[in-house]
């Protein structure tokens, strides 16, 4: 497999501009989702620069010791996992506002930068944070990755045929995006994920809030993986725990916090209509959902198995990670109103008009498959820009009036 230090990030251009007018620009994102390699190779194109790591033991202890002094520099100042020196966010609050030119520093964090348990309020209006997710399949495959900007422009339009087949996106998903995983064999893949988790619990959690029972944490990701796809209620999740149910959104909030889970909020379109306002769990990479499903590209397909549950996890995070990069400015929602019909994705439009898109791991489709969008069509009328039915299926079928079949790939094959 490709490695990771030879792959285009499509967010790279983002950090870029943003370096160009913006005093402060933070990358923050999962721990080894390759923060350090972009900033490097964004920082390669500017001089003069200085790089920090806070993983270096003698650096991070001279952060703690004297921030200021630290952080004096010409040019622009990378500081990599900044979020283990806190400290230093006012003093860089001080001297950006004495020395107001952009690109003065590019920070890297495992941990939304912003939840920090002792981050003062330092930088808003002077920082802007980019996301960075594990590796996308239009970045692994050097594809357009712009499914979601070709949604709105071409609609039911929209068509794409494949070779791929309903094993192939298995495999895919139970890999993942981390640049470790895509590399590893299968076997040495399930120790990355096992080491991952073990760490992600026992550090980066730990330097948001402090947790007593850490084995609590790891009970409840089991129980999120078995509930991947479904509505995030945390009062459910604390009877099955036996914790309090503040403890459960505590742990729920921190989870999201260093990026292993995200939580997609429930669209209603407005008060007038009868939606759940609770939001959909999802795994950031589902790679690390498989591993904790302990299930593998077979199993996942064996009756009984994890496939849609998987899919569509799959599905949903291909879609997040391009709205960190596409040109249409687009929220991400689930739809579920008090009748239990349900659209797993609607891409909402600042201009109001709406995508919606349904999951299926089946090869084939029926009508019925179509209920949830020929709904929503119906609610929105002219906002409505088309509805997708994304299968295992190698082919784009028409399924009414701006409805459409199409196979998964198209969400890393398909461009404006």
């Amino acid at each position: 497999m490709t490695s990771e230090s030879i792959i285009a990030r499509n967010v790279r251009t983002n950090v870029s501009e943003s370096l160009d007018d913006t005093r402060v620009v933070a990358i923050a994102g999962a721990r080894q989702a390759g923060k350090s390699t972009l900033a490097r190779i964004v920082a390669a194109q500017r001089e003069p620069v200085r790089a920090l790591t806070l993983d270096d033991p003698v650096t991070l202890r001279a952060a703690l010791e004297d921030p200021t002094g630290l952080i004096e520099h010409e040019g622009l100042l990378v500081i990599d996992e900044v979020q283990r020196a806190p400290g230093l966010f006012l003093p860089i609050k001080a001297d950006v506002d004495t020395d107001s030119r952009p690109g003065r520093y590019l920070l890297t964090g495992s941990a939304q930068i912003l939840a920090l348990k002792d981050l003062p309020d330092a930088l808003p209006g002077r920082m802007e944070t980019i996301e960075l997710w594990p590796f996308s399949q239009g970045e692994l495959e050097n594809g357009p990755d712009r499914f979601v900007d070709a949604a709105f422009e071409l609609g039911p339009r929209l068509g794409r045929d494949s070779a791929l087949k309903r094993r192939d996106y298995l495999d895919r998903a139970v890999v993942g995006g981390f640049p470790e995983a895509v590399r590893r064999t299968e076997r040495r893949r399930a120790a990355f994920f096992e080491n991952y988790l073990d760490t992600l619990i026992k550090r980066d959690v730990s330097e948001l809030v402090a947790v007593e029972r850490p084995t609590q944490v790891r009970k409840l990701l089991q129980l999120l993986a078995a509930r991947a796809g479904g509505l995030l209620v945390p009062g459910t999740l604390a009877g099955d725990l036996e914790v309090h149910r503040t403890t459960v959104a505590r742990y729920l909030g921190l989870l999201e916090a260093v990026f292993l889970i995200k939580s997609i909020p429930a669209w209603s379109g407005g008060p007038a209509y009868r939606a759940t306002g609770t939001p959909k769990l999802a795994f950031v990479d589902t790679g690390i959902l498989g591993h904790l499903l302990g299930q593998s590209p077979s199993r996942l397909a064996d009756p009984g198995g994890a496939a849609g549950t998987v899919l569509e996890n799959f599905v949903l995070m291909e879609l997040a990670r391009q709205l960190t990069w596409n040109s249409e400015r687009v929220t991400l929602w689930h739809y579920r109103n008090k009748d239990k019909v349900e659209v797993d994705a609607v891409l909402e439009a600042a201009d109001g008009r709406v995508v919606g898109i349904e999951v299926k791991a089946a090869s084939t489709l029926q009508r019925r498959d179509f209920s949830g969008l020929h709904h929503l069509a119906a609610r929105l009328g002219d906002r409505f820009v088309a509805g997708y039915v994304l299968y295992t299926g190698q082919h784009s079928l028409p399924f009414g009036d701006r409805l459409r079949a199409l196979p998964i790939d198209a969400l890393w094959h398909c461009a404006p």
